[in-house]
């Protein structure tokens, strides 16, 4: 069987993931949004992250040995740990968690080869690197989370050049206002 890639992303109600001075504070999960991301990362066993990304989420190398924090978080960054990690980047030199691996550009034949052998699913992170993704076919699933807040601006979570056609397979409200949206990729 093949695995999915599946690209995994937070926005705006106006669909971005960060607002036009680059914060995106407001996409921070509570308790119930945290322990519900934590279920469909379990079975991730590969993340493939652009520069930034992977310079935002590099936090969780450590964050679970910071001390107080709610078993939640601290089972995310263990999550975050054990999995693989290939960072697209031509500009970074070294990288700062374990099982992690820089590569200088996106390549979809390896992307493809990936899925192709991987025991667990993958996932894209970053609008950047999954327009790329999107783009080449790649996507099999989208997990969206909407956040109750519009931004007026910046970066947008979706591609304006590529139409792809959805199914939706799973919603979920949260009591905080944040939605969960799961999509498979038609075709």
């Amino acid at each position: 069987m093949v695995a999915r890639l599946i690209y995994a992303t937070v926005s705006s109600l106006d669909g971005y993931v960060a607002d036009k001075d680059g914060n995106f504070d407001w996409a921070a999960p509570d308790e119930e949004v945290h322990r519900f991301v934590n279920d469909l990362e379990r079975p991730i066993g590969t993340y493939l992250y652009g520069r930034r990304m992977y310079e935002t989420m590099v936090f969780w190398e450590t964050a679970g040995t910071i001390e107080g924090q709610p078993p939640y978080v601290t089972e995310f960054a263990e999550l975050w740990k054990a999995a693989d990690k290939v960072v697209y980047s031509r500009t970074l030199a070294m990288v700062s968690s374990e099982c992690t691996r820089i590569e200088p550009e996106f390549d979809p034949d390896e992307v493809r080869r990936l899925k192709a052998v991987a025991q667990n699913d993958l996932t894209v992170g970053g609008p950047h690197i999954a327009a790329e993704a999107l783009r080449a076919g790649l996507v099999d699933e989208l997990q969206h989370f909407v956040a109750p807040v519009i931004v007026g601006g910046g970066t947008r979570s979706m591609p304006d050049d590529v139409r792809v056609d959805l199914e939706l397979i799973g919603e979920r409200r949260f009591a905080s206002g944040f939605v969960y949206l799961q999509y498979s990729v038609r075709g």
